[in-house]
């Protein structure tokens, strides 16, 4: 094969890989010394115009396997532009199995691995506009060794 067809397939792959058309948003917070602290409430702030569409709202988690347990237990809210609450709620995620130990989640990076919880799914925004979701960590410690970041990613489900 020469050179230029493995550049061309290389280059179609790229551009396979950044297609991303359901996404209307993704974004992340990294946690500088490595793990999350319960002072630390990342805020995600997004627009909706087509409040026809139905999204799925999803948090993101990137982990260590030095993550301590099994599991990790997280608090969204969601606000409109006016601050008013529209959804709270306390999810939990297994980052590990509880019985192996092995890490679940994506990982392309040795012992770093990508989790996503949905927070709201199928849902429909009552008006267009900017929304605001924050995300805080409730976990029995302060402080969550082993979390390197937490984002949001907001989906428009394909009709």
């Amino acid at each position: 094969m020469s050179v230029r067809a493995v550049w061309m397939i290389v280059a179609g792959l790229l551009v396979a890989a950044c297609g991303d058309d359901n996404r209307v948003y993704e974004k992340y917070v990294d946690f500088e010394d490595r793990h999350w602290l319960v002072s630390e409430k990342p805020e995600f702030e997004f627009d909706i115009q087509d409040t026809q569409a139905r999204y799925d709202i999803i948090g993101n988690i990137r982990n260590e396997v030095s993550y301590p347990w099994s599991r990790i237990f997280i608090t969204y809210y969601l606000n409109d532009s006016t601050g008013t609450q529209l959804h709270k709620n306390l999810l939990g995620n297994y980052l590990f199995d509880a019985k192996s130990g092995k890490p679940l989640g994506t990982s392309g990076l040795g012992d770093i691995y990508d989790h996503q919880l949905v927070l709201l799914s199928n849902y429909q925004f009552p008006k267009p506009g900017k929304y605001t979701v924050r995300l805080e960590q409730f976990m029995r410690k302060d402080t969550l060794d082993g979390v390197l970041a937490v984002g949001l990613r907001v989906e428009k489900i394909a009709p």
